[in-house]
């Protein structure tokens, strides 16, 4: 299972607060054996949404947005994703029900808050209050990060992949040293390397094979400079 990511929101484009969204579901799905292909930012703009939530749409398995949900100006990340699917937003009733039964009584608050894409799926908002939707293959989470992190968890066995077994070597080398035994290993033991410099480089094996990730490791330790933890 392959996805794309697709957070929300001009604040995020300015800088003024940090997308931890994406890298919250990097890992999750990470964990999960989901292979996240894309992270895109876009505005808090209609068009922006709908054009790159209907391109991922059509290249992977799942879409997950987050950000931008509410009855507020600049909350139309689900008119957004309804262009995408060439359908209407209208108010659903099973989203607006379950907030009434929450206590918000405010018939605008439930009305700007509870309208979603034409025949989405809603999902309840535990932890606040704009609910969520699934059109699809598109996930559509608030922009909150408590409220997105529970609101994923209520789905997070719907995304599947193959499990994946990492392990991990520090290296005292620089990067650029190690290209011909990072190649050798992955032919060697049919993984795959990632390297990430630092104070030092540490070396991610990966592998659908706990052993062969293992052995890999070990080879890798065999054949790089070790950092001397001794040194101060």
């Amino acid at each position: 299972m392959d996805a794309a990511i697709v957070t929300v929101g001009d604040e995020l484009l300015t800088g003024d607060t940090e997308n931890t969204n994406a890298t919250w579901l990097c890992a999750r799905l990470d964990d999960r054996g989901v292979d996240v292909e894309r992270v895109t930012t876009v505005p808090d703009r209609v068009a922006d949404i709908a054009r790159v939530v209907n391109e991922y749409h059509a290249e992977y398995d799942a879409v997950l947005v987050t950000g931008g949900l509410g009855p507020t100006h600049d909350d139309v990340t689900m008119e957004g994703v309804a262009a995408a699917f060439g359908r209407e937003v209208e108010l659903d009733d099973a989203a607006a029900e379950w907030l009434q039964e929450e206590g918000y009584a405010s018939e605008d608050l439930v009305t700007g808050t509870a309208e979603l894409p034409a025949g989405a799926r809603p999902l309840h908002n535990t932890e606040g209050v704009a609910p969520g939707a699934v059109v699809e293959s598109c996930y559509v989470f608030p922009g909150v990060p408590a409220e997105m992190q529970a609101m994923f968890a209520s789905v997070a066995d719907e995304f599947d992949g193959e499990q994946t077994y990492i392990e991990r070597v520090e290296a005292a080398e620089p990067e650029s040293a190690l290209l011909d035994r990072l190649a050798e290993v992955q032919d060697r033991f049919g993984v795959t390397v990632g390297s990430y410099p630092g104070e030092t480089v540490t070396l991610k094996v990966t592998a659908t094979d706990p052993e062969a990730a293992r052995e890999a490791a070990a080879w890798l330790t065999d054949h790089v400079q070790q950092v001397d933890e001794s040194a101060e």
